[in-house]
């Protein structure tokens, strides 16, 4: 959530970078509310004041003897009294009419993020890697799972519908290798505490990292009114909410294995084959706290924590800075890992790593106190995939594809497999 002290002080800007972001712009309207918010406050104080100063007057038209005087006084003082509550549900209105417009405003891009319209405008940052040169064709992931016996999309949909895998098998144990590997890298050499969190949140958390009220077609919901997390990214954040920590104790850095859940609700024809686009999904999510001087160097950090699993399975991919028309709602800078598919002769998004600024440590009310400071400062905050566990399987199966049929195992993950070198179709 952005400051309503700096929309007011700089609605140019506010409207600048809403443009950026391929949005019409709206700080005239913004301020608009904010002016009858405030306006509205002052009328119920201006009235509260006036009722405690009848009252006293009455106790000194008492004194005094003038009856008349302390009717009217206490007439004016009931008439007040009918008449607050209805102005204190106009206070209320307009809050929530001005909360409203800024829970659903946009992050404000920085400085160096390439102006852009959509994917198209992406910038490379750099490439790593090279792509695998095979003396076969290439194949999609679900030629060769299906191949493998071990990818199942027919008994997934008897089970839950469209967008689900079965997997089974040395596959199944694959995948859940990939992510033991993940998160035994970013805990024991990147620095980040495991965390296990729930996997159904209240709506308060939904709304701190951003995925309320804008995003809630794009959710889950329980019958009982919890969400179904669509990333760890909200619990881990949320792990803050409405707390005050200490400067020195930061960054904070968080990391879990999770299943995520997404509607796809914009994805109609999308990806309906494979399991690039799915319901339910295996991610490893990274989150820091930290604060507004370290949050650069955060960002480029994660970016490398996220890229060395990649490195390590030997997969090709390239680092892209989003545009400012391709960056997610939170996000002041985003870059996206995208991994080589040769299977669909194309790069694919893995991972997405985002320095948020203050946003959401102003939505959960998350601060940290710095030395000799009076007021607390919001914490800033950084979310990123480390990696898509689903994806990431995609890519080890499509980039080691041999000409049998079998996909090698990366060296990395041999250990996690039980010695296990080759993925060989089921007997």
């Amino acid at each position: 959530m952005l400051d309503i002290k700096w929309i007011r002080d700089n609605p140019a800007a506010l409207d600048a970078a809403l443009a950026k972001r391929n949005a019409p712009p709206q700080a005239e309207s913004i301020i608009a509310l904010d002016e009858t918010r405030r306006s509205v406050i002052q009328k119920l104080q201006d009235m509260q004041a006036r009722r405690n100063g009848a009252s006293k007057e009455i106790g000194a038209a008492m004194a005094q003897k003038d009856l008349a005087l302390a009717e009217r006084l206490k007439a004016e003082v009931a008439s007040l009294k009918d008449t607050m509550p209805l102005v204190e549900q106009e206070e209320r209105e307009a809050i929530a009419a001005l909360d409203d417009v800024l829970a659903r405003l946009p992050n404000i891009p920085l400085d160096d993020v390439p102006t852009g319209k959509d994917e198209h405008d992406n910038v490379v940052t750099r490439m790593v890697g090279e792509k695998p040169r095979f003396n076969h064709p290439a194949l999609e992931h679900f030629e060769i799972g299906e191949a493998l016996g071990m990818m199942d999309f027919d008994r997934a949909a008897k089970l839950s519908g469209s967008r689900f895998t079965v997997l089974t098998g040395p596959l199944a144990r694959l995948e859940r290798a990939l992510g033991q590997f993940m998160i035994d890298l970013h805990t024991s050499e990147h620095g980040y505490t495991e965390v296990s969190s729930p996997l159904m949140v209240r709506d308060e958390a939904m709304y701190g990292t951003g995925q309320l009220p804008k995003f809630a077609e794009d959710l889950f919901r329980t019958t009982d009114g919890r969400w179904l997390i669509p990333t760890a990214e909200v619990t881990l954040t949320n792990l803050v909410a409405q707390e005050i920590l200490e400067h020195e104790k930061l960054p904070l850095r968080f990391t879990a294995l999770t299943p995520s859940f997404r509607s796809e609700a914009g994805s109609a024809g999308r990806d309906t084959r494979g399991m690039l686009r799915q319901h339910q999904f295996w991610k490893c999510e990274l989150v820091s706290i930290t604060d507004a001087d370290s949050a650069i160097a955060e960002h480029e950090r994660m970016t490398a924590c996220a890229e060395e699993v990649l490195k390590r399975l030997g997969l090709h991919f390239r680092t892209m800075t989003l545009c400012t028309g391709d960056m997610g709602f939170g996000a002041r800078k985003t870059y996206d890992l995208e991994v080589w598919l040769p299977g669909q002769n194309t790069f694919r998004e893995i991972s997405s790593c985002s320095v948020c600024g203050d946003f959401q440590g102003r939505r959960m009310n998350a601060r940290y106190r710095v030395k000799d400071e009076k007021a607390p400062r919001f914490v800033h905050t950084l979310n990123g995939s480390g990696t898509a566990v689903g994806r990431c399987l995609i890519a080890v199966l499509e980039n080691n594809l041999n000409e049998d049929g079998s996909v090698t195992i990366p060296d990395v993950l041999v250990p996690y497999m039980g010695g296990l070198t080759k993925l060989e179709r089921n007997a």
